[in-house]
């Protein structure tokens, strides 16, 4: 009787063992779990049924002959005179195949979301179709695994879970659920304690501070086709990227995905980016983390909207030929005892010695990325985001905190690696696999690293030993310039080097500039703010320094409020200050950064060699006293842009320019234009250059002016 209390109390390992048919030579057993029940018959096939008695806790009996095993739906009465007619579970084989659980094992299954989680399901039968739902979940350490949620009054013993053998696989088809039933796994640990979670591989939840897991399914038909083709016969470092990262939910207040893309998308158009990148969208139950504390790492955030209202957003950036990144935090996930963290009573998903399972300056838990299955769910989930959403490239972020197993410690209090050293082998491995299986999958995709380490090799392919991601942001330029821009014009002739030292490692990775949203919270203030002076000369550097960010070599990523001088560092409970956007200056910025992309993107001279040694030539760069860069850009013809950068106070006229053409030059661009909000100094659209190319030319106060042979 011992295996029949585990059944009555939703405790056993493997209820279809006891529930369901069985088959006794000519003769089939059926078992059914009732607790309460007056009286339960079976409707069989033909109008016949089958009355059973009960047997032990609420587990009911009867027997019949059949050639094969009966289709039947239980009718049940109750001691109050209810009849419920219902199609029992422990009559259906296993919804999750062979091939499905020898990948799990293997820690190989690329499709993981297609496997594991909530799904549609049905069988047919002899009594007609069953339509359902099927639950799957990895669940290794624990005892006994149910499923509850709205349907069963958050009560699961009638909802007992089978193992799929040593997989640590537990799985359950439920009959007569839909989408938009909520849910949760109970889990018996091997302490004997009940506890209650989410599930792993859920594609959509409850809306924050509510938890539970929601079964989805999306109807979303894409119309970006063309996109996707265009998209696989492009070369990323070859071509224009200039990105937009915004944190939806303060972009504008109060917006969803779909009003998000009504509004966004005229925006990013006008401006000229060809980009923009999310912060984290999967599910997060502190919204102050801005999406970095992920519980719900295959489900977008329900704040605004549903899966298919993400797809929605995204296939309109496509149809309007905008590019999607998505932050992806694949480090660290958050403690929250109804999450991924111990997830069957036993450290699962994070590594059990806390010298690796867990983040010292975040509180969180590290993931143990030399577990083969925990990397599975990695893998698979960044190809999800990609393939499901279309995403064209993840950021990826905290890449240093994976790489060093010292990172953030200290003392002793870190585990070397085999070799005794500090790099974080499982963790390369699981970099490296991720990347080399998404671009495999996917052409046309870009992974990029928020790394901001000298580790060598990051944008190097994995075959040659590098961590096999496209981009790296560059960490040590935006330091460095930004110190530099932060100082008073009339001292800044002592750090000009911090202006031009990163041209000494541009090529030895492929870079993204970044001015992210991290350069604005935390009392650091906003880009505008970090600048000296009074309010003309903050605008005057802002407008300088984004031309310098533009011209140099990588691909630029700008955070919203910056093109056009936010005044108040970023919170994400007010938004953005697009009130601002009143006054004259804020709009003459604005309409800089729109030129900047305008004429970035029609010169492939300012893109197409970025990565390339040949496509930057110093003019000057070492005129500290005068604070001026000045430099020549190339793309792949031969064709130059000249770029000269004025970070001093007061002009420069008569300013000597050594061309490599003689002739005419066009000014492309003037970050001091009246229209701008700058003072007007100029060269009128226009120099010109003596035999040997030289070129007196006004350079303005705090400026930046670009040229290009005149036709």
């Amino acid at each position: 009787m011992f295996e029949f209390d585990r059944v009555a109390t939703g405790s056993h390992h493997d209820p279809h063992s006891i529930l369901g048919a069985h088959q006794d030579g000519e003769n089939w057993t059926i078992r059914v779990l009732r607790p309460m029940a007056k009286s339960v018959t079976l409707a069989l096939a033909k109008s016949k049924s089958l009355e059973l008695s009960h047997l032990h806790g609420g587990i009911w009996e009867g027997s019949l002959k059949s050639k094969k095993a009966p289709d039947y739906r239980v009718d049940t009465v109750y001691e109050d005179g209810s009849t419920w007619t219902t199609d029992d579970p422990y009559r259906h084989l296993p919804s999750i195949g062979e091939l499905d659980l020898h990948l799990i094992g293997e820690g190989r299954h690329e499709e993981l979301w297609r496997a594991l989680g909530a799904h549609l399901h049905s069988v047919s039968g002899d009594l007609g179709v069953s339509h359902g739902v099927s639950f799957k979940v990895w669940a290794p350490n624990a005892q006994a695994v149910r499923v509850v949620g709205d349907f069963n009054h958050w009560s699961g013993v009638g909802h007992a879970m089978r193992v799929m053998g040593g997989t640590g696989v537990w799985e359950l088809f439920i009959p007569g659920l839909s989408v938009g039933t909520k849910y949760k796994f109970e889990l018996l640990t091997k302490a004997g304690n009940w506890i209650t979670k989410i599930d792993p591989l859920a594609r959509a939840t409850e809306v924050p501070p509510n938890t539970a897991s929601i079964v989805t399914d999306s109807t979303h038909k894409w119309k970006d086709a063309s996109w996707l083709k265009a998209r696989a016969k492009t070369n990323p470092y070859k071509s224009p990227m200039s990105i937009y990262e915004l944190h939806a939910g303060s972009w504008r207040l109060g917006l969803d995905y779909r009003s998000l893309a009504d509004e966004l998308i005229p925006y990013v158009t006008e401006m000229g980016f060809t980009h923009v990148e999310f912060m984290p969208l999967a599910e997060h139950p502190y919204a102050p983390s801005w999406g970095y504390q992920v519980t719900g790492y295959y489900a977008p955030t329900s704040r605004f909207g549903n899966p298919d209202d993400l797809r929605y957003l995204i296939d309109r950036l496509h149809q309007a030929g905008i590019g999607v990144i998505l932050d992806w935090v694949p480090a660290h996930f958050p403690k929250d005892d109804w999450a991924l963290g111990r997830f069957d009573g036993e450290p699962l998903y994070e590594h059990a010695d806390p010298r690796r399972g867990e983040h010292p300056d975040w509180g969180t838990y590290i993931f143990d990325f030399g577990r083969t299955e925990v990397r599975n769910f990695l893998v698979a989930n960044a190809l999800y985001w990609l393939e499901e959403f279309h995403i064209d490239a993840l950021r990826v972020d905290a890449v240093a905190s994976m790489l060093y197993l010292d990172y953030s410690r200290e003392g002793n209090d870190w585990l070397p690696n085999i070799h005794g050293g500090r790099e974080n082998l499982d963790a390369i491995a699981f970099m490296q696999e991720t990347n080399a299986t998404a671009y495999r999958r996917n052409p046309g995709i870009v992974m990029i690293a928020e790394e901001s380490t000298s580790w060598g090799g990051v944008s190097a392919p994995t075959d040659g030993g590098g961590l096999g991601f496209g981009f790296k942001w560059n960490m040590g330029w935006m330091n460095d310039t930004l110190r530099y821009i932060e100082k008073d014009p009339m001292y800044r002739k002592h750090h000009h080097g911090e202006l031009t030292f990163s041209m000494l490692y541009a090529y030895d990775e492929k870079f993204v500039l970044p001015i992210s949203h991290d350069e604005v919270v935390h009392g650091k203030g906003s880009l505008l703010s970090k600048m000296p002076g009074d309010r003309w000369q903050q605008l005057a550097n802002t407008r300088a320094y984004l031309a310098f960010m533009w011209s140099h070599p990588g691909k630029q990523l700008l955070f919203m409020g910056s093109e056009f001088g936010q005044l108040s560092e970023w919170n994400q409970e007010h938004g953005l200050d697009w009130w601002i956007l009143d006054q004259p200056v804020h709009q003459g910025l604005q309409l800089l950064v729109t030129t900047l992309n305008k004429v970035y993107r029609e010169n492939p001279a300012m893109w197409q060699r970025d990565h390339e040694r040949e496509g930057f030539v110093w003019i000057d760069g070492g005129n500290a006293d005068g604070n001026v860069l000045s430099f020549l850009r190339y793309d792949d013809k031969g064709n130059p842009v000249a770029c000269v950068i004025n970070f001093s106070g007061g002009p420069h006229h008569d300013f000597a320019l050594q061309l490599p053409k003689a002739g005419k030059w066009n000014e492309i661009l003037n970050t001091d234009a009246h229209e701008y909000g700058g003072s007007g100094v100029g060269n009128f659209g226009q120099i010109s250059t003596d035999s040997n190319g030289l070129a007196h030319i006004s350079v303005p106060p705090l400026g930046a002016v670009w040229f290009k042979p005149a036709q």
